[in-house]
């Protein structure tokens, strides 16, 4: 009986003295804190988003540059590059200057985010947490956007088709050496649940890495997606840097 009551009591110490074992790095990145703050984040999630399900939503199409008549056809834009806690995430934190974001600067990511409005917005709400200026933050955008492939399947559907989650994962992983299934998430929204987004989760040193729970609290739980095809079928959104599609 002693010896039992020894190992109880040994259990409940262990119990007790785990949660001091964890290191101060880890308890910071476990939690968020209470106030935003620029340059304090865990990692960067890039948003890839399926232009025509965004379109197919927008009520006057002819307001928005991306979605309206005549416009190029696009395929997976980027959203944005979100910095991320482990669990939850900043936006909008303080900064010294004005979060203005220069008509050049704008100019330049209008090929991969086709909207003005999208590249002011991204910058004030999720750019402002980087600690990085506008022209550093959206530097760092296009660069990991760019070192995405991008599965062929996904460059210019001129049919609509059905794919389960799972299978975009494979195939995002196969393009791309170093993916990992832990460092993707698939998002599907609306009638049919349409393929909405892809994120993917770089470190701050912009290495492949795990996503946190964040990706995982909104992806898909459909069995099968469907994926509107792009306007026109021809013309989309080109490959991150001019790549042949894989």
């Amino acid at each position: 009986m002693k010896a039992v009551r020894l190992i109880s009591s040994l259990a409940s110490v262990v119990v007790l003295i785990a949660p001091l074992l964890v290191s101060p790095a880890e308890a910071q990145r476990s939690r968020a804190p209470a106030e935003p703050r620029a340059g304090v984040f865990d990692y960067y999630s890039l948003v890839l988003s399926w232009s025509p399900t965004y379109c197919s939503s927008v009520q006057s199409t002819e307001d928005d540059p991306q979605c309206r008549r005549g416009a190029r056809p696009y395929a997976f834009v980027l959203h944005g590059l979100w910095p991320q806690y482990e669990r939850g995430f900043p936006e909008y934190c303080p900064t010294r200057e004005r979060p203005y974001v220069p008509q050049a600067i704008i100019d330049r990511m209008l090929d991969i985010m086709p909207s003005p409005r999208l590249v002011i917005h991204e910058y004030r709400k999720h750019g402002t947490c980087t600690g990085l200026d506008p022209a550093g933050y959206y530097a760092l955008s296009r660069r990991l956007y760019e070192k995405i492939r991008i599965p062929s399947r996904f460059i210019s559907p001129p049919e609509p088709f059905f794919i389960s989650p799972q299978q975009v994962v494979d195939e995002f992983i196969r393009a791309n050496p170093g993916l990992k299934h832990e460092m993707i998430a698939v998002d599907c929204r609306g009638s049919g649940n349409r393929l909405r987004e892809v994120r993917i989760c770089f470190s701050r040193e912009g290495n492949f890495r795990a996503c946190g729970s964040n990706e995982y609290r909104g992806a898909c739980r459909a069995s099968r997606m469907y994926v509107p095809p792009v306007r026109g079928g021809s013309g989309a959104s080109p490959a991150p840097h001019g790549q042949r599609a894989l």
